[in-house]
């Protein structure tokens, strides 16, 4: 009863908060102005990361069984979720923010937040990481928080993939924990639970046509969130194909952030520099309404979360079949979508404060 409690606050607090915030993002200056690479025509209020946090953090607290890796969470979504606001309201630089994200990372080290060893898919061999595991969990947690924040484009779309994410992040955990027996599942189900259900209630404000966009603070406090939930829970797995879950889970984020970079590589352009090739611009290219591009992605979403569970249930060599599967649909798909042609675009440029994504990639 207490933890179903959790959710019903998470979704309520989330539902009632987010009006508020769109009155402080005025009153802020946390606004995102049309531009164009924007698919919005209006002015729009942008610290959605705040009612999202407080619907996260508040329940998790109260309901939750406090120990040192959910500590260590908290005050790592706190520090990701200020840096955030700050870019939100001021603007920042994106090597600045990237440096946020990192010491937000480091944050979870002291708290026993780590990868501290991989599984060989091969041969099921556990390797200890030793003090590499320290750059391993760097490395994912500001990459996923950058690929969530990269997808941010459209009304709904991060915070509908992440709350598919965290509801597969659930899905397995407790696939692990009663079919498995492996121990340290149940704070992890919770905490992806309690997330799902905040977005659930930030979505009634979010989705197309949005009354408030996640900003920085929203996008990059799902991301640090779902990496992190995945370190605690999900990548401690010994089973051979565990290293290969999370970035399933998370595919869509994951995938847009790698064709973006092999992207500008082609194009001799920055790596930070913005454009307008993502995911949800080719399919709106392709003639897809704002909403079905959306739904379009969640459903993408929702096969790879499926997969993610199969995963988690098959033997070694089905998994390495149905991951053989799940590449090569990408690589055609993609190929098919856009996101690998080199198209030169010219990207106008503004201050940070006109355009919404501009340090998002």
């Amino acid at each position: 009863m207490e933890k179903l409690i959790a959710l019903l606050m998470a979704c309520v607090l989330a539902w009632i908060i987010t009006p508020r915030i769109v009155k402080y993002s005025f009153a802020w200056g946390a606004v995102d102005l049309p531009g164009p690479r924007k698919v919005h025509g209006k002015v729009m209020p942008r610290l959605g990361g705040v009612a999202l946090y407080v619907a996260f953090v508040l329940p998790v607290l109260l309901t939750v069984q406090p120990n040192h890796m959910v500590y260590g969470l908290l005050l790592g979504a706190t520090l990701i979720m200020l840096v955030g606001v700050i870019d939100d309201i001021r603007g920042i630089s994106p090597w600045v923010k990237l440096g946020g994200q990192v010491i937000a990372a480091l944050s979870l080290i002291p708290f026993g937040v780590g990868i501290s060893f991989v599984t060989n898919p091969l041969n099921g061999h556990i390797i200890g990481l030793g003090w590499w595991g320290i750059p391993v969990t760097l490395l994912w947690v500001v990459a996923v928080t950058n690929a969530v924040n990269l997808i941010d484009g459209l009304d709904g779309l991060a915070g509908g993939v992440s709350c598919i994410a965290a509801l597969t992040i659930a899905a397995v955990g407790w696939t692990q924990w009663k079919v498995f027996g492996a121990a340290g599942q149940q704070e992890v189900i919770i905490l992806a639970l309690i997330l799902a259900a905040a977005l659930v209630g930030f979505l009634r404000h979010n989705f197309y046509p949005a009354r408030i966009f996640l900003g920085d603070s929203g996008a990059m406090l799902l991301g640090f969130v779902l990496a992190t939930m995945a370190v605690m829970g999900l990548m401690k797995s010994i089973a051979a194909v565990s290293i290969f879950i999370p970035p399933v889970i998370l595919g869509i984020p994951l995938l847009d952030v790698v064709f973006a970079v092999f992207r500008r590589c082609r194009q001799s352009r920055p790596i930070f520099q913005a454009d307008r090739e993502h995911l949800h611009h080719q399919l709106l290219d392709l003639g897809l309404s704002h909403r079905q591009a959306v739904l379009a992605i969640y459903g993408v979403s929702a096969l790879l979360g499926v997969s993610a569970v199969i995963l988690n249930l098959v033997t070694s060599d089905q998994a390495m079949v149905l991951l053989v599967i799940l590449a090569t649909a990408t690589i055609v798909s993609a190929g098919k979508i856009g996101l690998l042609r080199s198209v030169r675009r010219t990207v106008g440029s503004a201050p940070h404060n006109s355009s919404q994504h501009l340090s998002k990639m």
